[in-house]
C-alpha cells in the first residue's frame, strides 16, 4: 500500500491510492491504464460516503471487463486499506469511499504542519503561463467595469502562481487606432482651455469630463502656445504621447489602489513603430502558409458584420482553424483592422515562450473569442492554447437602486470612486462572489454591512473570530503562542482524534477539500471557487461557535479539560490558517480583530 505521507494531501493521497490498486490489478492482467483519466472527488451526497472514484467505468475497456465487474475487484482490494471505513460499488460502476475518523484527524495534522503552505501544489509545473487582463484603452480613467476584470485577472494569476505555475502578468496598452486621436483631440481642446480660451461644450464625438483637465494644464505648462501655431499633424503626435503616459499613470494609480501591478505593459504601437514592423510580418508569415489571400467576403447572413466591406481585401482564412468567415487584415485606406494587430500580439506571446495564454476581456468582446482563437491556431501551428475569460458586466448599485454617473469621468463611476467608498477588500472579493461570465450586482450599502448576507465581512469575521478564541484561550493555556507558525506547531501535538461531533467532522472535511480545490480552481482559471469555498468554511466555523453557546459541551474551550481545549484549538487554527490563504490568493485583508 501507499505510504501516508507520500502525498501532500488527502485527496492526491487517496487517489495515489486507487492509482496502486488500478496498476497493480493492470499489470497482473497484461493490459495498460492511463492514470490521468481517474478522479477522486467528493460525493455529491454524505450518504454515499466522502469520496467517489470513477476508475473502474474509465479503465472498464482496457480491462476488458465490464465496469461494475471491475469496480468490485477494485473495491475489494481498496478494502484492505486501514484508510478506508467501508468500499462501496455503487450503480453502473461508481466506487464510493468512506474514511476512517483518523483520516481527517490526519489531515488536520497537515493543515499545522503546512501552514502557510498548506494546499500549495505542483500542478502547474512551473509551466509559463501569460495572463493578460484589465488592458483598458487609455482614454480615461479605469470605471466599475474594468474593475471587475482587474480584480478577476489579478486573482487569477495569483492562484495560478500559488499551483504552481510561472505565471506573467501582462497589459495590453491600446495606444494605436482612431480611439488615441480622439483622446488627443479632447485633450488638446483642454490645452487651449488651459491657456484661457472658452471652449464652451465638449463636442459630440470627443471625451467628456474633466479627467483630461491636468493634460491640458501640463501641455500648457510645457509648450506654452506653441503648440497653437501647428497643424493638426504637427500637434497630434505631441499631445496623443502626453496624453497616454498621463492616462497610463492614472490607471497605474487605480490599480495600484487595488494593489494590482503588473510584470509587463505592452504597447500596440510598438508593434508598428520600432522599425520592425511585426503586424507586416506576421500578415506576410500567415501569407506564406496559405492563410491570408486576396479576395471578397460574402454578405453576412444573419445580420451585419461591423468589418464588412464589399470590396476586395487581405483576408485570414480564419474558417480553415474553426471561425464562422474569414476576416479582413486591411482596412480600406491600408492600416491594418485592430485584429491583424492581435494577431501580431498574442504572436509575440508565443515567440516570448508562453504555450499557455489567458486573455481577460470585457462582455462585449465575446463575439471576438473564435477569430482569436483560430488565428492563434495559425500562428503557433496549434502549439499554444488560448483561454478567453469573459468578464460580465457589473450593475453598480446603492441600496437596490442604479447609481448614478459620476462627474468627475461624464459618463461613468471611476473604480478609484468605488474603492474610495467602500475599501479595496469589499471591491475585490464582490468581484470575485460570482462566475465571471454571471452579470454582478454591486451594491455599495450592502458590501459594508456586518451581517451573514455580506460575504466579504462573514469571511473575514471568521478569521478574526478565530484570533479572539486564541486570545481568550490562554486563560486556560497560558503557553499558546501568539505567532501563527508557533502556535501551530504548539498544537500539532493535540488529541485531535477527540474531534468527534458531526459537526467538527464536517469541518475537517471542509479543510482537507482546500488542496483539491485550489487544483480544480487552477486549471479550470476560476478564482471564485475560493471565494465560495471560503464563505461555506467561514459558515461552518461560525454555525459550530454558535453551538457552543447553547451546547457548552461544544465550546472551543472547556476550563476543565486542556486536552480538548488543545484539540478544538487545534481546529480553529486549521480553519485561521486556510481561511488567511484563500483570502490572500484573492487579494483581500485576513484581520485578527473586527472594528
Amino acid at each position: 500500500m501507499v505510504d501516508k505521507a507520500s502525498s501532500q494531501h488527502l485527496f492526491a493521497n487517496v487517489l495515489a491510492r486507487v492509482h496502486a490498486v488500478c496498476g497493480a490489478l493492470a499489470a497482473e492482467g497484461g493490459w495498460g491504464i492511463d492514470p490521468s483519466r481517474i478522479v477522486v472527488e467528493p460525493t455529491r451526497d454524505a450518504a454515499h460516503g466522502d469520496m467517489a472514484t470513477n476508475a473502474a467505468m474509465v479503465l472498464a475497456k482496457e480491462a476488458r471487463s465490464k465496469p461494475r465487474d471491475l469496480a468490485g475487484q477494485i473495491a475489494a482490494r481498496l478494502r484492505t486499506d486501514d484508510l478506508f471505513a467501508s468500499v462501496d460499488v455503487a450503480g453502473p460502476g461508481f466506487i464510493n469511499l468512506t474514511l476512517k475518523a483518523s483520516a481527517w484527524s490526519d489531515a488536520l495534522r497537515t493543515v499545522l504542519r503546512e501552514g502557510d503552505s498548506y494546499g500549495r501544489s505542483a500542478v502547474g509545473a512551473a509551466e509559463k503561463v501569460n495572463v493578460e487582463y484589465v488592458s483598458a484603452n487609455p482614454t480615461g480613467p479605469m470605471h466599475v467595469g474594468h474593475c471587475r476584470g482587474a480584480v478577476f485577472g489579478d486573482a487569477l494569476v495569483s492562484l495560478l502562481a500559488f499551483a504552481g505555475y510561472d505565471v506573467t502578468r501582462e497589459y495590453y496598452i491600446n495606444d494605436a487606432g482612431a480611439q488615441v486621436d480622439v483622446l488627443a483631440r479632447s485633450a488638446f481642446l483642454r490645452y487651449r482651455e488651459a491657456l484661457g480660451e472658452n471652449i464652451g461644450e465638449i463636442p459630440e464625438g470627443l471625451y467628456p469630463g474633466d479627467y483630461l483637465k491636468p493634460v491640458g494644464q501640463a501641455l500648457a505648462a510645457e509648450y506654452g502656445d506653441k503648440l497653437l501655431t501647428m497643424a493638426e499633424g504637427g500637434w497630434l503626435p505631441v499631445v496623443r504621447g502626453k496624453a497616454i503616459a498621463m492616462m497610463m499613470d492614472e490607471i497605474r494609480g487605480d490599480l495600484a489602489a487595488l494593489n494590482i501591478k503588473h510584470d509587463v505593459f505592452f504597447s500596440e504601437r510598438s508593434l508598428i513603430e520600432t522599425g520592425n514592423n511585426r503586424v507586416a510580418e506576421t500578415i506576410d508569415y500567415l501569407r506564406s502558409k496559405g492563410d491570408v489571400y486576396e479576395g471578397r467576403l460574402p454578405p453576412p447572413k444573419g445580420g451585419p458584420i461591423d468589418d464588412y466591406e464589399d470590396r476586395e481585401q487581405t483576408l485570414f482564412r480564419a474558417t480553415a482553424f474553426g471561425d464562422d468567415v474569414d476576416r479582413p487584415l486591411l482596412k480600406s485606406d491600408g492600416s491594418y483592422t485592430y485584429f491583424a494587430s492581435d494577431i501580431a500580439y498574442h504572436k509575440s506571446k508565443f515567440d516570448r515562450g508562453f504555450r499557455n495564454l489567458v486573455d481577460v476581456w470585457g462582455a462585449d468582446h465575446g463575439g471576438y473569442v473564435k477569430r482569436m482563437e483560430a488565428a492563434l491556431k495559425a500562428v503557433t501551428a496549434g502549439k499554444a492554447a488560448l483561454d478567453v475569460k469573459i468578464v460580465q458586466l457589473v450593475r453598480l448599485l446603492r441600496n437596490g437602486e442604479p447609481v448614478k454617473m459620476s462627474k468627475r469621468s461624464g459618463d461613468f463611476v471611476t473604480l478609484r470612486e468605488v474603492v474610495d467608498e467602500v475599501g479595496k477588500d469589499a471591491v475585490r472579493f464582490m468581484m470575485l462572489n460570482r462566475k465571471n461570465d454571471a452579470v454582478l450586482d454591486f451594491d455599495l450599502a450592502k458590501v459594508i454591512e456586518q451581517s451573514r448576507e455580506n460575504p466579504v465581512f462573514y469571511v473575514q469575521y471568521g478569521h478574526a473570530r478565530g484570533h479572539s478564541v486564541f486570545r481568550n484561550a490562554r486563560e486556560v493555556i497560558p503557553d499558546l503562542p501568539e505567532e501563527a507558525g508557533a502556535r501551530a506547531a504548539f498544537l500539532e501535538g493535540a488529541a485531535v482524534g477527540r474531534l468527534t461531533d458531526p459537526a467538527e467532522l464536517d469541518l475537517l472535511r471542509r479543510l482537507a477539500l482546500y488542496p483539491r480545490m485550489i487544483e480544480a480552481a487552477a486549471v479550470a482559471h476560476e478564482p471564485h471557487r475560493i471565494a465560495f469555498y471560503l464563505y461555506d468554511l467561514a459558515s461552518e466555523f461560525h454555525a459550530l461557535w454558535t453551538r457552543g453557546r447553547d451546547l457548552p459541551y461544544l465550546r472551543f474551550i472547556i476550563n476543565n479539560d486542556a486536552e480538548i481545549t488543545m484539540a478544538r484549538l487545534a481546529m480553529v487554527q486549521g480553519v485561521v490558517s486556510v481561511l488567511a490563504s484563500g483570502l490572500a490568493i484573492l487579494g483581500v485583508h485576513a484581520p485578527d480583530e473586527m472594528r
